[in-house]
């Protein structure tokens, strides 16, 4: 990050800049298909053949998927915990028995050890059933303890917690604070170690903790004393193990949301909590960089929920399209229904073959999957709302209503209104949609800043921005030439028929992504980091394109492995028919928009200059209901309304 693209901006924004820099993963020491798609490269040996689960590991997950279905089919009333907020304990030890909360825990410490793929699996069918069983399963093991103790945790720490995990120990990620979320440069949760080092103080408070309320181990973020790195002060983040009973924590909330209402979430305070140092995980400082590399694996769990809860909104929307008739035939058979439909299992196709594809890539090793797993879980959370939408919209009012009050009154009790509200975070939480196109843009440009980042910085040396306009002018002019002055057209795509012709378009289009990158540097320069739409139209074509290359690959293998089936190869070519009216739509928008009308708008109504709009309208204040005592209502009113 360059002085030039820092000095338009204030000091809170500079600083949350470089905190949020420093953290990143700064090498690409691992291929990546994604990475290679923003520069123009097209690498099909990276994503074909699609990378299948073996039949060893795909026959422990469906006896892991049996038990689990088996279990929660007989024990679990979904509608019941979504009422009273409550995962009864006999669910929790239940799920203990399976090795639930050991499923990610390495098989030499007690735990089940499953892959990505069949840990995925085992969530999609829980968030299928009982989205907030499925939050109490992944927050534990995809962000919580198990994850980063895997991957970064030593070998006393391992030996000491992964059993208690393996025996049904539940943990929690503590990162949000009330005035933190995407933003840790403002963290006031702070750690300050004893004159010997050997025992660090913790005070703050955490927010939006999932399972905070009753984790037995949690991973606290707390900023550290700040080094001094060439002169400047630099801010220090760090990650503890925090246990259960510690004196001086307290839990002063649960917070209520519109949806996943069983969730163990709330407000955690830490009052002079006193930790040994040996439960630092990783090192000190390195704590916000532990947490953005475990979400590169820990993300997967969430497209990978979104699939499931897809997949049955589309059963119900296939049984429902038959059974619903309107104006002499099923809704299903009108034109507005059947689109609905038709999306529905192209986006549930492409779903589960980026979901899958990211978590092979995990068991197998070998990949950067920081931008796959980050474009899954854009593509996923925004596609399975649109799903759902589109689900309640063919319910109608039955979509509205509650199953309970639907099986009342003798219909069938589609859980369609818990789906939706269960849904709705998914856009929200491990990086909304909008922190998801910054961070995946950012990765997208990383090639560019490091060739040019010298040159533009004003504090650079001569001899720094001599060697950086070197390096610019050998690599731009042949690299820039090769995006127009391909020969990709001339390249047999037979080995990928009968879907050649949409692997073709990935491979022209990621030229003209490469390309359209390169113009808007070329036009914004370091500025270009403010223009948050401008980013998110670039990346929504990136990810279109990569689950395009998903869809086609998955297909292909499929249709390989049963080539009496073409039904693949038909959702795949559905599916991309629709992307790319999807991409055109963005290329579009990048040139004739509202961007810089909306921006001043926006101004405008911040100043209030708007604010007649709001009249005719009672204010909420946040307040809430204050009774005035002045009012009274009269005894014949209280009368009428007492039966």
């Amino acid at each position: 990050m360059d002085t030039q693209t820092l000095k338009h901006l204030n000091e809170a924004q500079r600083e949350a800049l470089e905190v949020a820099e420093a953290s990143r993963e700064t090498e690409w020491t691992s291929p990546s298909f994604v990475a290679e798609l923003f520069m123009g490269k097209i690498r099909t040996n990276l994503i074909f053949p699609y990378p299948e689960q073996s039949p060893e590991d795909r026959q422990i997950g469906d006896e892991f998927m049996k038990q689990l279905e088996s279990f929660l089919k007989c024990n679990l009333d979904p509608d019941e915990v979504d009422r009273t907020g409550i995962l009864p304990p006999e669910i929790i030890e239940g799920l203990t028995r399976l090795g639930c909360w050991g499923m990610k825990i390495p098989k030499e410490y007690g735990g089940l050890g499953l892959s990505q793929i069949n840990y995925n699996r085992a969530i999609a069918l829980v968030a299928s059933y009982c989205g907030s069983t499925a939050v109490w399963l992944s927050a534990h093991q995809s962000i919580g303890v198990p994850q980063p103790l895997k991957l970064f945790g030593t070998a006393e720490q391992k030996k000491k917690y992964f059993p208690k995990f393996a025996q049904g120990a539940i943990s929690a990620f503590a990162l949000t604070e009330p005035d933190v979320g995407s933003d840790p440069a403002k963290m006031t949760c702070v750690a300050v170690p004893s004159a010997d080092r050997k025992t660090w103080t913790i005070n703050g408070t955490k927010l939006w903790c999932t399972n905070g309320l009753i984790a037995d181990v949690l991973v606290v973020m707390a900023q550290t004393p700040s080094k001094i790195v060439h002169g400047k002060e630099k801010k220090q983040i760090t990650a503890f193990i925090v246990e259960k009973g510690t004196p001086g924590i307290q839990y002063p909330h649960r917070c209520d949301f519109m949806g996943i209402r069983a969730i163990q979430n709330g407000v955690i305070e830490f009052k002079n909590v006193v930790v040994p140092a040996e439960n630092i995980l990783w090192g000190e400082g390195l704590g916000l960089k532990l947490a953005l590399i475990t979400l590169n694996t820990g993300r997967l769990t969430l497209p990978a929920a979104c699939g499931g809860m897809s997949k049955q909104a589309l059963r119900i929307s296939r049984l429902w399209g038959k059974e619903r008739e309107q104006w002499g035939a099923p809704i299903a058979q009108h034109e507005a229904g059947a689109v609905k439909l038709s999306h529905m299992a192209a986006n549930v196709f492409a779903m589960e073959a980026m979901t899958y594809y990211a978590s092979a890539l995990v068991d197998r090793g070998g990949s950067d999957i920081r931008l796959e797993a980050a474009m899954a879980k854009l593509f996923c959370s925004e596609a399975a709302w649109k799903i759902i939408d589109d689900l309640v919209q063919l319910r109608g009012g039955r979509g509205f209503e509650t199953a309970s009050s639907l099986r009342q009154r003798g219909e069938k009790g589609y859980a369609v209104e818990r789906m939706m509200r269960d849904s709705r975070i998914n856009r929200i939480i491990e990086g909304t949609t909008e922190i998801q196109h910054l961070f995946i843009a950012r990765e997208a440009l990383d090639y560019h800043m490091k060739l040019v980042g010298a040159f533009i910085n004003s504090q650079s040396s001569f001899s720094e921005k001599w060697k950086s306009f070197w390096k610019c002018a050998f690599f731009y002019p042949k690299w820039y030439l090769g995006l127009w002055c391909s020969f990709d057209w001339m390249k047999s795509y037979a080995g990928y028929r009968p879907l050649s012709s949409e692997i073709r378009f990935v491979g022209k289009n990621s030229k003209k992504l490469s390309r359209t990158i390169f113009h808007l540097l070329l036009k914004f320069g370091p500025k270009l980091e403010s223009h948050q739409m401008v980013l998110a139209r670039v990346v929504e074509i990136g990810t279109e394109l990569f689950a395009m290359a998903c869809s086609c690959s998955k297909a292909i293998s499929l249709i390989r492995n049963n080539p009496s089936d073409l039904s693949p190869v038909e959702l795949a070519k559905i599916f991309c028919k629709q992307s790319q009216i999807r991409i055109q739509h963005y290329y579009d928008a990048l040139k004739k928009n509202t961007d810089p009308e909306d921006r001043t708008l926006s101004k405008k109504v911040m100043n209030q200059a708007f604010s007649w709009m709001e009249q005719g309208i009672i204010p909420d204040d946040g307040a809430g209901f204050q009774k005035n005592s002045e009012t009274t209502v009269p005894l014949e009113e209280k009368r009428r309304y007492s039966v």
